[in-house]
């Protein structure tokens, strides 16, 4: 239920200020749309990122504690 009363909290910010700055209505929805769609890919993409990073770093820990 909390995530289900986040999106619809998201999607009311976003279109309304999209709304607000285009003053379409149109545009607003679009964009409150299709900016969640594009946040989620961005968002898996930072993880991957991440944990590479995170597992770079515990393996270079793991060696310099060996040596």
């Amino acid at each position: 239920m909390k995530t289900i009363t986040f999106a619809i909290t998201h999607f009311s910010v976003a279109f309304t200020v999209a709304w607000v700055l285009t003053g379409s209505p149109l545009i607003g929805g679009l964009i409150a749309l299709v900016e969640p769609a594009i946040n989620t890919v961005a968002y898996i993409i930072h993880e991957n990122i991440w944990q590479r990073k995170s597992e770079e770093k515990a393996l270079n820990q793991s060696a310099a504690l060996s040596c």
